[in-house]
């Protein structure tokens, strides 16, 4: 497969302290990734070096073929970019703002009408031509940001937290629309809080404190040292009063980890504990459902964040 975005040793520092720390990446093109981190951990300033935006202090990367120091208006024609906050012209209608995109990236009429018509019909934002943008759904506004990043017809895209306060219809249908675009071969460079998202992701890079810490398949990370302790295991716990069933699990001397995931719990407990055993002891909270499972990816970069703070 054709690497499409490349850093080697990619390093950021304002004065004293080091943002972004040597970072390593090598992301196939058609692929999805997924690009995680806690706020301030690297993320935003790691996209402005791939956009060309900031310069690196030191280490390189390239962007579909384009030196992102050398070559940073070859980089950004190559690539189209989604902010997190919708930042196209609210007073402007769908068309209009369509319009002024296909004109910045200085589009031919007849070029611009043609990608205007196909990104229009591709995000289906057609229907809301003639609609000022300020007056669309948070959903149908992301989409209108992607029709308009898609109109000069990159072959990178870069979004950022792209269904980040949308409603949960409108997140599943944004995505559809991702994994279309990656099906076409265009490669995803895509920042999200939500596990869910990443799970979706081809591969996935967690940054921490400017370190890419992890990146690989869900199957690569969940094999990652430390992500298992050594004597453990995890088992999925449906019940009927789960916060009750969350206090008993935390007093078993077993048990060396509780999370509450809705009406579920994820336990970390001894490995020579079998899953008749935690229902028994767990029976008062109404157990329905006690089983086997791998660390979800949530479960994966807790285990390497606890693991990094507790020798910082």
């Amino acid at each position: 497969m054709t690497v499409t975005i490349e850093t080697k040793a990619l390093t950021k520092r304002y004065g004293d302290r080091t943002v972004v720390n040597g970072v390593d990446l090598r992301i196939e093109s058609g692929s999805i990734f997924g690009f995680l981190g806690p706020n301030g951990s690297g993320k935003s300033t790691t996209i402005k070096m791939l956009c060309g935006l900031v310069s690196p202090t030191s280490g390189s990367a390239s962007v579909d073929g384009h030196d992102v120091v050398r070559d940073g208006d070859g980089v950004r024609l190559a690539i189209g970019y989604m902010s997190q906050s919708f930042s196209l012209y609210g007073d402007l209608t769908v068309d209009q703002n369509l319009e002024f995109y296909g004109r910045a990236y200085a589009l031919e009429p007849a070029s611009r009408e043609r990608r205007k018509r196909e990104v229009a019909e591709l995000t289906g934002v057609e229907r809301f031509a003639d609609q000022q943008a300020q007056t669309l759904s948070g959903g149908w506004k992301q989409r209108l940001a992607l029709a308009s990043a898609l109109l000069h017809d990159p072959q990178v895209l870069f979004l950022d937290e792209p269904t980040a306060g949308i409603d949960p219809v409108a997140r599943r249908d944004l995505w559809d629309l991702l994994f279309k675009l990656a099906g076409d071969g265009r490669t995803l460079f895509v920042t999200t809080h939500y596990m869910d998202e990443a799970e979706r992701c081809t591969r996935v890079g967690y940054i921490y404190d400017g370190d890419l810490i992890a990146q690989g398949t869900l199957e690569e990370l969940r094999a990652l040292p430390g992500v298992n302790a050594p004597g453990s295991v995890r088992y999925f716990v449906r019940a009927d009063r789960v916060m009750t069933a969350f206090a008993r699990a935390r007093s078993l001397p077993y048990v060396r980890d509780v999370t509450i995931f809705g009406r579920d719990l994820h336990l970390v407990v001894a490995s020579d504990v079998d899953e008749r055993r935690l229902q028994s002891d767990l029976a008062e909270a109404g157990v329905s459902i006690v089983e086997r499972i791998e660390p979800s990816l949530e479960d994966v970069f807790v285990a390497l964040t606890r693991a990094r703070a507790s020798v910082a």
